[in-house]
């Protein structure tokens, strides 16, 4: 026994918290070093020699062999990998072939305007999807029911690019009540400084309605369009979980005892699904933010978007990979996001 004792005094366990943050750690680190190996897989296999592309086809050999050294690319590919984890941990993924300038400066620049897009359109998305949902799983069968469902089958039926040809004819072109594409118009560009590259909130900021007003007709359609295509996932999946808990039997209890319809259904079935509209919401808004690159290309909108299929098509390496990089990062920093918002709505998650 006493054996015992004095092997159980040398064991101390770790708190639970200090647990949960080494392994959501490794998790993280996990994750983020196999999408460097896919990244980094991806620019080697690709039939895009980089060195040509830098030096140009008529560059002689002692200058493709020096930029070709300089590049590290006659080190082994474990070698260059660990260089290329260096590179991504320092915040560089090299320089950009179309305008030489450092990809990571090019994406500080367009990132803010797709974080501004889907933002307002997952915004959107939750404030019209969420009760559409619910009141369709409430009035099950009825004619809301019918609404709810036809407009998410049109939501994932319709492709994007034609809605947002369709809304720019009509909104922009017809009846003139949005701004057309771009940001903010010509006589706009540049006049708010960019302090966050949100150029509604820059605008706000710089008390400048005159921006403010022409940012928002110009961002209000793509947005929409976003919004509507989260806002057919998001009411859909609401739909399916609210009738899982309306026929559940605390559900039937709450009504026996004379709870109103409004309490059982907000109160009591609305809070039992907020851990899985978290997962909705953030599959939703995540999914905006790397996949609105035909929407962003439609309207002109300088997002990360338009800025990587920019670069795919002139064989920027360094900047589709780049960008891969930053979308892939802003999955896990969701799903990060989505674990400390189910501790905080979730008790049992704690």
């Amino acid at each position: 026994m006493a054996l015992t004792d004095r092997t159980g005094e040398g064991r101390a366990s770790l708190p639970p918290w200090i647990k949960t943050t080494f392994l959501t750690l490794g998790s993280i680190a996990v994750t983020m070093l196999g999408l460097l190996f896919v990244t980094f897989i991806i620019g080697r296999v690709m039939p895009i020699d980089p060195v040509l592309a830098i030096v140009g086809e008529r560059a002689s050999q002692s200058t493709y062999d020096a930029v070709f050294e300089e590049l590290g690319l006659d080190k082994p590919l474990i070698v260059q990998f660990g260089y290329y984890i260096w590179d991504v941990l320092h915040l560089d993924f090299g320089t950009s072939l179309l305008n030489a300038r450092p990809v990571s400066e090019d994406i500080a620049r367009v990132f803010p305007a797709t974080l501004e897009l889907a933002t307002l359109g997952i915004f959107f998305g939750i404030v019209l999807g969420v009760p559409l949902g619910v009141l369709a799983a409430v009035r099950k069968g009825s004619w809301i029911d019918q609404v709810a469902r036809v407009v998410a089958l049109v939501g994932y039926s319709m492709p994007i690019f034609w809605l947002g040809l369709m809304g720019l004819l009509i909104f922009y072109g017809i009846l003139g009540w949005v701004g057309g594409p771009g940001r903010v118009g010509i006589f706009y560009v540049d006049v708010v400084p960019p302090v966050t590259g949100m150029i509604l909130i820059d605008a706000l900021l710089d008390r400048n309605w005159d921006v403010f007003k022409n940012a928002f007709s110009h961002i209000i359609l793509p947005a929409a369009l976003l919004g509507y295509y989260s806002l057919a996932y998001i009411s859909r999946m609401t739909r399916s979980f609210m009738l899982e808990q309306l026929s559940a039997e605390y559900i039937t209890t709450a009504r026996v005892k004379g709870m109103s319809e409004w309490d059982v259904v907000w109160k009591h079935a609305v809070k039992n699904i907020r851990v899985q509209l978290i997962t909705v919401i953030a599959l939703s808004y995540a999914t905006l933010l790397e996949g609105s690159v035909l929407t962003e290309i439609i309207f002109s909108w300088p997002g990360i978007g338009s800025y990587i299929t920019t670069a795919l098509l002139s064989a920027d390496m360094n900047a589709v990979l780049g960008g891969t990089v930053v979308v892939g990062l802003v999955f896990i920093l969701l799903n990060i996001f989505s674990d400390l918002l189910y501790k905080v709505f979730d008790p049992r998650a704690r």
